[in-house]
């Protein structure tokens, strides 16, 4: 369990301190600390590829239907598009609102993933083909599009679609004067810089990056990747390590490997 925020630096809202004199966060993290991840594969039988992630508190599932034939006039000749729906679930936060998958944030989070993944996703091989990436939210401490990012990968992957590379990402807060990675919920905040960056972990290109209010100068820009990459290979560590066990266990339960 998570210690009880302090107080004494007025560092945060209402006097809560996020970082203590230790260096620690609220939930015991160092500042260049992400959350505990857990995800598995295939944990959808009927679509062709799925995701179940967690990242914190901050639970999502992604699923993945496709190559297949285009559902409708909307297509290409000589690649396969992709498509992407993202909605969060009723029960997701303690707010008990649903956010239906139509609305602003929705569709802005949907578009970020759609694009992000026409980049690495070998288009050319699909010709005629749509492949279509569903992503619910189920609790939200933080950082969804970070998760379904890193979920909507596995999901690919486990759907065998062909990639150039992992998409893989983090978000960097500041919090009293200090970057902190993969902020959760009571670290982000409307009125607090932060930034979602996406790379490919083994180019080292970047995919994406997004920046909600603004940092002082370029010095603390610049300081903000390098803690968004650095977590983002922490990330990767995990996510790679979890897509070898799968297919480990798969080759396994095929008899073509002895673990």
């Amino acid at each position: 369990m998570a210690p009880p925020p302090k107080r004494g630096r007025g560092g945060g809202a209402r006097g809560l301190e996020y970082i203590s004199l230790d260096g620690l966060r609220v939930d015991g993290r160092l500042h260049t600390e992400v959350r505990k991840i857990r995800c598995s594969l295939g944990t959808l039988s009927r679509a062709d590829g799925s995701a179940y992630y967690e990242q914190g508190n901050t639970r999502v599932l992604a699923a993945v239907y496709g190559p297949r034939e285009p559902t409708g006039r909307d297509f290409e000749h000589d690649k396969a598009i992709v498509k992407c729906e993202f909605s969060t679930a009723m029960f997701a936060s303690t707010a008990r609102r649903r956010t239906w998958k139509g609305d602003r944030k929705s569709t802005a989070a949907a578009i970020v993933v759609q694009r992000l993944f026409e980049g690495v996703i070998l288009l050319a091989e699909y010709p005629r083909c749509q492949i279509d990436i569903y992503v619910q939210v189920l609790q939200n401490d933080g950082g969804t599009l970070v998760a379904a990012v890193n979920a909507a990968c596995l999901a690919l992957i486990n759907a065998g679609v062909a990639m150039s590379d992992y998409v893989v990402a983090c978000s960097v807060g500041y919090v009293d004067n200090t970057f902190v990675a993969d902020p959760n919920s009571l670290e982000s905040g409307s009125d607090r810089p932060e930034l979602t960056l996406a790379i490919t972990p083994h180019s080292g290109k970047i995919c994406s990056c997004q920046l909600v209010s603004k940092l002082a100068d370029d010095a603390s820009f610049e300081s903000a990747m390098q803690y968004a990459t650095a977590g983002a290979k922490q990330i990767f560590q995990v996510l790679e390590y979890e897509v070898k066990k799968y297919s480990l266990g798969l080759l396994d339960s095929r008899g073509m490997v002895a673990l």
